[in-house]
């Protein structure tokens, strides 16, 4: 008897491979059974460390109540980032739906990630998803993604 598959990707359905630099918008032309992926659309995000985004020190402050100066914490730039690229990446899947007509979404993303986009979904993705599985699988080739949510 064949092993039951790791989950099932019906015909048409949208899977979204991401993590905070780039997204990979996958849809199943093949069937249950047999599903074969077609990338639909790819979004990189060029985003640096914080280091190397950031030009000052950060800065200072002083407490009225006593005299020493305490640091203030610097902005983590490459997190900014991340987040901003979750709503542009929502926003994405969005249209996709929209134009796809696809009813059933497979997101897959590091825990983080899959945070950040479950604030981002409008309702009418988040009524569609399926299945969310809490990997990084960005740098996979499209039949390895395949493999690893089949296997």
């Amino acid at each position: 008897m064949p092993e039951k598959p790791y989950i099932t990707l019906p015909h048409r359905a949208v899977v979204f491979v991401g993590d905070g630099r780039k997204a990979l918008f996958l849809l199943n032309e093949g069937t249950a059974l047999e599903p074969r992926l077609k990338v639909q659309r790819v979004l990189e995000d060029e985003n640096p460390p914080t280091r190397e985004q950031g030009s000052d020190r950060p800065g200072r402050a002083l407490s009225r109540v006593e005299s020493n100066r305490s640091a203030m914490e610097q902005t983590d730039w490459h997190d900014l980032e991340k987040h901003r690229f979750a709503r542009t990446v929502a926003d994405a899947l969005d249209r996709l739906l929209q134009q796809s007509q696809a009813e059933r979404i497979v997101i897959v993303a590091p825990p983080r990630t899959l945070a950040d986009l479950r604030r981002s979904f409008s309702p009418a993705v988040s009524k569609r998803i399926v299945a969310e599985i809490a990997k990084d699988l960005t740098g996979l080739t499209v039949s390895d993604i395949l493999q690893n949510l089949t296997a």
